[in-house]
């Protein structure tokens, strides 16, 4: 039996491209209302996960990302959100306390520059493509692996969770660089999985 050569990965560059013309075009179909439902269907199949968490690092969705609004909406008081802060475009960006009250240098919204840092256990991560193993892929700027890299060194115990729309779950592996940090779990409106 002839067994065929395995097919070369996908190029990354080309996925994002096409991921993120279908999620424009997945987001940009929702009605109001149906996107609300869809987070906090999101919502209540990630809360359970966060129950031990004490901080979380969380997002401020750009126009096409699934939003973490109602996830946030439905954690404890004494549990602290640390958004992404950014001193520029090419800085590793570290997790500030809320509320998001300046533009970042891409224009979304961020934490004022005095704000508390924090180092959170949990972190909530917007994506392009995920695969079920875990592995992302992201805008491409490595923002997300370079500030991961961080928050792990010396030990320090992180949990990434992946949040997506439905439609951003490969069923085939996704190709993957020796730095990319994969995701511990992939949250959809639909399913929690647990990578690895």
């Amino acid at each position: 039996m002839v067994v065929p050569s395995p097919m070369p990965p996908a190029d990354k560059n080309a996925l994002r491209e096409r991921g993120l013309l279908a999620r424009r075009d997945y987001a940009r179909s929702l009605t109001d209302t149906l996107r609300d439902a869809l987070e906090a269907d999101l919502a209540r199949n990630v809360l359970p996960h966060l129950m031990a968490a004490s901080a979380i690092g969380a997002y401020h969705p750009l126009r096409d990302e699934i939003g973490p609004g109602a996830i946030l909406a439905g954690l404890d008081a004494d549990q602290r959100v640390g958004l992404p802060w950014f001193a520029d475009r090419d800085a590793r960006f570290l997790w500030r306390a809320g509320p998001a009250l300046e533009p970042s240098p891409w224009g979304i919204a961020q934490p004022a520059p005095e704000a508390q840092a924090l180092a959170p256990d949990i972190v909530l991560v917007p994506l392009v493509l995920a695969d079920r193993r875990g592995t992302r892929i992201g805008h491409g700027k490595g923002h997300y692996d370079r500030a991961l890299a961080h928050l792990r060194e010396g030990g320090r115990p992180v949990f990434t969770i992946g949040l997506a729309w439905e439609g951003q779950l490969s069923e085939t592996p996704l190709p993957a660089d020796a730095w990319d940090i994969p995701l511990d779990a992939i949250a959809t409106p639909k399913e929690w999985i647990r990578c690895g």
